[in-house]
């Protein structure tokens, strides 16, 4: 199902949780809402689903204008973060909900009910255990059953409101990872939201960066990671730095002093860099500074240097190999191998 979102905006008490937002979902394709508390990528969410009604602009699914349409009639399933299952029930039965409820004259008979479930169940690896409750299952389970219950409707669109938020890390990254094999086998356009930046890379075909009610970027993992094009999603997504710096004749200056890059723009702007774009050096243009402090992450080493003056110290962090200079008072001096200058004029 192709959905089609055109100047969305919603006003809370006048306040604009999305202001004037567009987007195109194309059929089958995963998309992750990526942003902050506040960025409107939940409002976004409920929009589509029709738990709210946008005040001005237009949601298609497909062809249709499902903007006014009310929730039981758009068809989409929804999982929750706290899985809202029915503790009085089995699990078979927590599956099966959807399906049981609908009016008489399009409720499918009770044995067809129950082997669409079982075939459910079988799909999200919990077979066998149909005849527990929820309390009966740890959180991961809980979660693939809830999202058994929205598929059970044969949806039209899979939505997920920060779906492994109360899951701890390692459930979390297994199930990343089998919801990615899950949508492949099942081919269902489906909008997670999430304001986890791994799990945003890691899953979805494209991500959605928003912030203050508005959409920053829209692009692949390597698009938002490697090509940002503003400074807040450079420095939402991943680690980075971010340095004041004046270009003069292509160099590009940190304190007066050549960093060892040039750019085709002249004045003032933001230059960021990720800690781990850097190389050490020895000798020519580079950032230099003093290091701080220091702490082990796996098979690298992050180095805490200041790289400002006496008078206003900056500290900033790098990433350099385990063997490099760590000791704190050792002198330092870098240049950024990967780079984007904002706001030069």
């Amino acid at each position: 199902m192709e959905i089609r979102i055109e100047k969305i905006r919603k006003e809370f008490d006048r306040y604009p949780a999305l202001d004037e937002v567009s987007l195109g979902i194309r059929s089958g394709e995963l998309i992750a809402l990526l942003g902050p508390s506040g960025s409107g990528k939940t409002t976004l969410l409920r929009l589509v689903a029709g738990l709210e009604r946008p005040t001005t602009g237009r949601i298609f699914f497909g062809q249709e204008d499902a903007s006014w349409k009310p929730v039981q009639e758009r068809n989409v399933g929804f999982v929750f973060q706290h899985y809202a299952l029915f503790r009085h029930m089995t699990i078979l039965d927590n599956i099966a909900f959807g399906l049981t409820v609908r009016p008489r004259d399009v409720r499918p008979p009770k044995e067809e009910i129950r082997r669409r479930a079982l075939e459910l169940l079988d799909m999200v690896q919990l077979t066998g255990l149909e005849k527990r409750y929820p309390n009966q299952l740890s959180g991961g389970q809980r979660q693939r059953v809830a999202l058994a219950r929205a598929m059970a409707i044969e949806p039209r669109v899979l939505l997920l409101d920060e779906p492994f938020g109360a899951l701890d890390a390692k459930v979390r990254k297994e199930l990343r990872k089998w919801l990615r094999e899950f949508h492949d086998r099942t081919g269902h356009t489906t909008i997670f939201v999430t304001h986890d930046q791994e799990e945003a890379l890691e899953l979805a075909d494209r991500v959605v960066v928003m912030s203050q009610g508005k959409i920053e970027q829209i692009g692949s993992s390597d698009d938002v990671y490697d090509r940002p094009n503003s400074p807040f999603v450079f420095s939402f997504i991943g680690d980075s730095v971010n340095l004041p710096v004046t270009v003069s004749g292509g160099v590009v200056n940190y304190l007066g002093i050549p960093v060892g890059v040039s750019d085709e723009h002249e004045g003032e702007g933001q230059f960021f860099f990720r800690p781990s774009d850097v190389d050490l050096i020895s000798e020519g243009d580079g950032i230099s500074g003093r290091v701080t402090s220091h702490r082990r992450l796996a098979g690298t080493r992050i180095i805490e240097v200041d790289v400002g003056t006496a008078r206003e110290p900056n500290h900033v962090e790098i990433e350099v190999p385990l063997n490099g200079a760590a000791e704190r008072g050792t002198m330092v001096k870098f240049r950024p191998a990967r780079w984007k200058i904002f706001g030069v004029e």
